[in-house]
């Protein structure tokens, strides 16, 4: 391995230690009784790996960081801008407090099952858009 990955190990550690809210004390005993050293600056590679499985093992989750602009492309057909559009409009009404589209993503999936609108089919889009005007006319029935 090269000094790079050693370097980006000790990073993954510190990230990790911070991430469980580990205090200075309770980690030097981790560091110690993982690999008899108290310092991730004194360890191998191995020793570092050894560490980090550790850490995983306690919960810490490594988090790969997206490229910028390798963010998920809106969907963009009919369809989707006509879901789109009931969902901030229901929003506008109250009745939906979140408009973000982690928010719309997240309520179709619980819908459709499929992860994000962009990757519903037509006749999934469909039902959504039945599924959102059915809820506007409830919200408009009692607002009326």
């Amino acid at each position: 391995m090269s000094t790079n990955d050693r370097a980006r190990l000790i990073r993954l550690i510190h990230v990790g230690k911070g991430q469980l809210k580990l205090e200075d004390e309770v980690y030097r005993k981790l560091l110690q009784s993982a690999t008899g050293k108290t310092s991730t600056t004194e360890m191998r590679v191995d020793q570092l790996e050894t560490v980090l499985a550790r850490l995983k093992k306690l919960g810490f989750k490594v988090r790969v960081p997206k490229a910028k602009g390798e963010q998920r492309r809106l969907a963009h057909t009919p369809q989707d801008r006509k879901i789109r559009a009931l969902w901030l409009e229901l929003h506008t009404l109250g009745a939906v407090r979140d408009p973000s589209e982690a928010a719309l993503n997240a309520w179709v999936k619980r819908e459709t099952g499929v992860e994000a609108l962009q990757w519903a089919d037509g006749e999934q889009a469909s039902k959504l858009i039945e599924k959102l005007k059915m809820w506007l006319n409830r919200v408009n029935r009692t607002d009326g």
